[in-house]
């Protein structure tokens, strides 16, 4: 691996760079869906499915359990806040608390886009520059050049794009995973605050 590393040029490492970044948001954002999955969305359904049932007290000791701005959604549905506020108010703050939750939940998946972008290209560029070289050197040589040694730096200098590629595929992959994940709580958490929205007002 190290060989492969110094062999494919200076712009391996940028990309390597990329590589332990990209792997360590996923890491981290795969650990933070699974937390929310599991601590939060999943209770706020049931909470929300509580409230709808008139199953006050349940709803109340799951609400209780969620540790996260979001549960106030709930709050709403089951009138404990601003009762004497307009539709339209209260949909404003819903609103806000589930934009406010998504946007926690998309932090870190521009970076994993913007890598997924940038390593093949930086992978084209070493490869461009290493050809350069290798072009250069039989210029330099007037065309009295080995053909296993034309083909040794040909290889070298394709390592980069070859080093971006298996970077960026996986990297976007990932990035396009996460972003269906939040919306699909976008949807999940509307539908909820509609249902809430719906069951305050029919009171």
């Amino acid at each position: 691996m190290w060989d492969f590393l110094v062999k494919g040029g200076p712009l391996m490492w940028p990309i390597l760079l990329c590589s332990i970044w990209a792997l360590a948001v996923i890491a981290e954002r795969g650990w933070t869906f699974s937390r929310v999955r599991r601590f939060i969305l999943a209770p706020l359904r049931s909470a929300s499915g509580h409230v709808l049932s008139a199953e006050r007290e349940k709803a109340v000791e799951v609400k209780n359990l969620i540790q996260d701005p979001v549960s106030e959604l709930i709050s709403i549905g089951m009138g404990e806040l601003y009762s004497g506020t307009s539709r339209e108010e209260k949909e404003r703050r819903m609103t806000r608390l589930g934009t406010n939750f998504l946007r926690s939940m998309e932090e870190h998946l521009r970076s994993l886009a913007i890598i997924g972008s940038i390593t093949p290209i930086l992978g084209l560029l070493g490869t461009v520059t290493g050809m350069i070289k290798a072009f250069m050197t039989i210029q330099e040589l007037q065309g009295q050049v080995d053909a296993s040694v034309l083909a040794g730096g040909i290889w070298e200098a394709l390592m980069t794009t070859a080093f971006g590629l298996a970077v960026a595929i996986p990297t976007q992959i990932a990035y396009h995973y996460f972003e269906g994940r939040v919306d699909d709580m976008a949807d999940k958490i509307g539908d909820m605050a509609h249902n809430l929205l719906e069951y305050t007002e029919s009171r």
